[in-house]
């Protein structure tokens, strides 16, 4: 499996956890020290990636989710992509993740997101 596919499986972890409304399936995707950070309406909404899992629980499960992998730059061990999301429980999102290779395995170190207005 070339880099780019060893992200998008990593990417898929988290749009499969954000269907099924399984935050277990969405914690394969991040590193244990993720962080999270975006504006919900005038709100900054940020700190631990723990935050996005306790938010997933009571959300509940996106069925209806569209998700979109618009672009992926890899340089070595560090990498950044962005996701358009459509229908999350009926927002769209725009992420933006960096990621790091960690013991041979793609993890999301940081998600920053976007609402539009």
């Amino acid at each position: 499996m070339d880099e780019q596919e060893a992200i998008t499986r990593a990417l898929q972890h988290y749009i499969d956890g954000a269907k099924s409304g399984r935050s277990s399936e969405m914690r394969l995707a991040f590193h244990e020290s993720a962080t999270i950070f975006g504006y919900e309406g005038k709100s900054l909404f940020g700190g631990p990636i723990q935050k996005l899992y306790d938010w997933h629980e009571k959300n509940g499960p996106a069925r209806e989710l569209e998700a979109q992998i618009v672009s992926i730059d890899i340089a070595g061990s560090a990498a950044t992509a962005r996701l358009e999301l459509n229908n999350w429980t009926g927002t769209r999102y725009t992420d933006f993740f960096t990621l790091l290779k960690v013991d041979d395995t793609w993890k999301i170190m940081s998600k920053v997101f976007n609402v539009p207005s």
